[in-house]
């Protein structure tokens, strides 16, 4: 099963995504938002993977089609135009849900690293529209009281990118804004090891990783 790349409108100006549609219709949707690499083929395929497991995917793209083949490069494109990300991230739940593939209900939200961040600022500020959250090795710290949505995250017991005692400081944070986030944490892992492209890719934690995602996603 392959997606296909599309655009949408944001405030006006042309984005670039990816989307992915299972056979059966009427699927939940699931948002991705691609770590700092930007939306290179491991979350396409990503999206892929999904719609063969019966949801409608779709990945924006936050960097305008550019892509990262070194830290250095990624480190690069990370911190440009963020206002024009977070409109691209805001605005993906009004094309999602407008697909008529999608089923009429609020969507989830899968993010990896610098994705991951994002996932938690679209949470806050579309509430009522996201139902679910996937954290894959990245936090943020904002306003978790404005969440109505379950949480799961998958983090990296050795992660010099994303230290353990921000994941557990984080996780302290949202329960005690009154949400009840399920973290995993993988014995020697690394950042990026879900991602099959990276040195860090473990195979055995992410094949993990995923069977208890899809399992919160229809849950």
């Amino acid at each position: 099963m392959n997606g296909k790349d599309i655009t949408f409108d944001v405030n006006g100006q042309t984005t670039a995504g990816y989307l992915a549609v299972p056979a059966q219709p009427d699927a939940p949707g699931v948002i991705v938002l691609h770590a700092w690499w930007g939306l290179n083929s491991i979350f396409r395929s990503l999206c892929d993977r999904l719609a063969a497991e019966g949801f409608v995917a779709f990945a924006p793209d936050l960097y305008n089609g550019k892509v990262a083949k070194t830290i250095d490069e990624a480190g690069q494109l990370v911190d440009r135009e963020q206002d024009r990300k977070q409109a691209i991230v805001t605005a993906a739940p009004d094309f999602l849900r407008d697909r008529p593939e999608v089923r009429k209900e609020a969507l989830s939200v899968i993010g990896f690293s610098m994705g991951a961040a994002w996932s938690l600022v679209l949470a806050s500020e579309r509430p009522a529209d996201i139902r679910k959250v996937v954290l894959f090795y990245g936090s943020y710290g904002i306003d978790f009281s404005k969440i109505q949505a379950d949480i799961l995250g998958h983090y990296a017991d050795t992660d010099e990118w994303e230290p353990l005692d921000d994941t557990r400081a984080m996780e302290t944070d949202m329960r005690t804004a009154g949400l009840k986030p399920t973290f995993h944490i993988y014995p020697n892992t690394k950042h990026w090891f879900f991602e099959e492209d990276r040195p860090e890719y473990d195979p055995q934690a992410a094949g993990l990783a995923w069977e208890r995602t899809l399992e919160f996603l229809r849950g």
